[in-house]
């Protein structure tokens, strides 16, 4: 909610959350009526972890560094916010039924389960907060209220997210033994995807700067909410914590090259 007040809902902000929530979506139907990608991708946390990113707690620390560096204008992080409202909508309030063993077995999304998922999402909850926040005319106050703890709450996730990492590398199960369809996973979410959203940027004919600012947000890593949702319904948690640090680390590398990249192809 701070996030989205302090950015203000704009063109761009909701253009980059329909991108992400659309594309991520697409992906999932294509990956999974596609019995070629299916093999590649056979359970839904590798899609997951190939889809959803750390967009929150390290694609928005990343564009406010490139804005205060200057290599960014401050107008994109309308585009970073808001691809990270797309992406927390789609993985709360799909991610819960993908990974529950029962919901796999239904071919029929169940229309209550789905509303109370969508009302619980914590992006729902935001947006709520945000249109009650307009309907008041109090926008500038609540942002300027919600500024400082936002701040906090980012700092304190990163902190979270490495020390996560942390207990992840120290697992019994050794992380490096990554089986091809991990590798998959994370050619997805470091290349793949970005090079997808690359083009969608290009069709939809944004700038230079907003094009590098989405394309960074799709390349970030796996979100650690795919850990937090694996561990709540029991299923490959081992999985996700591999794809969530594999990605991690080589993320460092691939998200300075995918900016270079669309300097110089876009």
């Amino acid at each position: 909610m701070g996030l989205i007040l302090n950015a203000g809902i704009s063109l761009y902000l909701i253009k980059a959350a329909t991108i992400a929530f659309i594309s991520i979506g697409f992906l999932i139907f294509l990956i999974n009526y596609s019995p070629f990608l299916k093999k590649i991708f056979p359970d839904y946390t590798l899609q997951l972890g190939g889809l959803i990113g750390n967009t929150s707690f390290l694609g928005i620390p990343i564009a406010n560094a490139l804005i205060e560096a200057k290599f960014l204008p401050d107008d994109v992080i309308n585009l970073s916010v808001g691809f990270d409202l797309g992406t927390t909508l789609f993985a709360w309030i799909f991610g819960p039924f993908f990974l529950q063993e029962k919901v796999r077995q239904i071919k029929l999304l169940n229309i209550k389960k789905f509303s109370i998922a969508l009302i619980s999402s914590p992006a729902s909850k935001g947006i709520i907060g945000v249109l009650i926040a307009y309907s008041l005319g109090l926008e500038e106050e609540f942002g300027n209220w919600l500024s400082l703890p936002t701040t906090i709450v980012i700092n304190l996730a990163i902190l979270v997210v490495g020390t996560r990492l942390g207990i992840i590398t120290n697992n019994k199960n050794k992380i490096n033994e990554l089986n091809k369809p991990f590798k998959y996973s994370i050619l997805l979410k470091l290349l793949i995807f970005p090079s997808i959203i690359f083009f969608v940027c290009k069709i939809l004919n944004f700038g230079l700067d907003q094009a590098t600012a989405t394309v960074i947000q799709s390349g970030t890593p796996s979100a650690i909410s795919t850990i937090l949702m694996a561990e709540a319904y029991k299923y490959n948690q081992q999985t996700a914590a591999q794809i969530v640090f594999s990605t991690t680390l080589i993320s460092f590398i691939t998200i300075p090259i995918l900016a270079l990249l669309v300097n110089l192809f876009y």
